[in-house]
């Protein structure tokens, strides 16, 4: 069983390496950006709560966060292990996962942190905001995107290297050499791929 987070700030290639880790250590990749852009594409009550949220730049509160990650953590195929990519984002958060997972009797493994310098960033993301037709991701937006994960998510980092569980992996550079970067960190960790 291998439990991961999957940490950095937007753009910084969260989702395609989650993708690419799911698939290499056999675990779902959960992807809480990705569940409510689905709920807003197909118009559910759900989508339709977010979605000024989402288009302000701003975080979905940690209540509605919680509830959607816990649902799908209860979820057959992530009993054996999972792969969070955008939760916790928050401290409440943390302390809500640590609530989920003890109530399964489970904990993380290892903390991915993504590193990336912050224009580069910005021009990734402007660039798949044009290449996928994200209207919500302006420059400005992005910018106040990265403000908000500086302040609210990076001092979690904190708490989980407090417990030992961070790997720093710099997210710079090709997809392939990016994943095995993560791949060798979490091998020095003694987690291997299935």
């Amino acid at each position: 069983m291998t439990r991961l987070l999957l940490v950095g700030p937007p753009g910084a290639g969260k989702g395609t390496q989650a993708a690419i880790l799911a698939e290499t250590y056999g675990i779902p990749a959960i992807s809480t950006g990705d569940m409510f852009r689905s709920n807003v594409v197909n118009g559910t009550p759900l989508g339709l709560q977010v979605k000024a949220i989402m288009e302000a730049g701003e975080y979905v509160p940690d209540a509605l966060t919680n509830e959607i990650v816990a649902e799908r953590l209860g979820e057959a195929d992530a009993r054996a292990g999972f792969l969070l990519d955008g939760y916790p984002r928050t401290l409440d958060q943390v302390n809500e996962l640590d609530r989920i997972l003890l109530a399964q009797n489970a904990a993380l493994d290892v903390v991915v942190l993504l590193e990336a310098d912050i224009d580069e960033v910005v021009g990734r993301l402007l660039k798949r905001a044009t290449e996928q037709g994200r209207l919500d991701d302006t420059e400005e937006v992005i910018r106040h995107r990265m403000a908000v994960y500086a302040e609210q998510t990076s001092p979690l980092i904190g708490v989980y290297d407090k417990r030992n569980l961070v790997v720093r992996v710099t997210a710079l550079g090709a997809v392939d050499e990016v994943t095995a970067r993560i791949v060798d960190a979490l091998a020095q960790r003694g987690i291997s791929a299935s």
